[in-house]
């Protein structure tokens, strides 16, 4: 937009071979000067309504209790195709959840017996509760997954 605004000034200089009066291009100069006041003033209200936006609460949500935490995910692995994040809190993973696991080899037998079947795998992410489709199968890499999970103890 504001490319099109100064390629338009140009023009009025009656084209880019012929120069400008110096008087033109005092005049100009000014538009340029207002146009870009105006461009930051227009950036600011926009900024701050967005500020506004992110400031209004929703009601706090109950999040379930993860039980592990992504500390790796390698590229290109089912884990990594599938959106799973370094940082996720694990919250769901296939029929496991914070209620009946007890240990990683819980989630390990759930992998061997998915493999080539889509599992559900909820996390925590940025506060959020996200859902995944993950697969576990054969892949270039070591394992079913491609990703390290390390339980937390509660």
């Amino acid at each position: 937009m504001f490319l099109l605004y100064l390629f338009n000034l140009i023009r009025k200089c009656k084209g880019f071979k012929e120069l400008c009066l110096q008087n033109d291009h005092k005049a100009i100069m000014v538009e340029i000067e207002e146009a870009l006041h105006k461009l930051h003033a227009t950036a600011r209200v926009k900024h701050k309504k967005d500020e506004a936006k992110m400031e209004v609460t929703e009601p706090t949500v109950s999040l379930p209790a993860p039980f592990a935490l992504v500390d790796a995910v390698t590229q290109g692995s089912p884990a990594f195709q599938a959106g799973l994040r370094v940082g996720d809190e694990i919250i769901e993973f296939g029929s496991i959840n914070a209620h009946n696991f007890r240990n990683l080899r819980d989630v390990a037998s759930v992998v061997q017996h998915s493999e080539g079947k889509s599992l559900r795998v909820g996390v925590i992410r940025s506060g959020q509760e996200v859902h995944l489709n993950l697969t576990p199968k054969q892949w270039s890499g070591r394992g079913l997954l491609g990703c390290n999970l390390v339980p937390l103890h509660r």
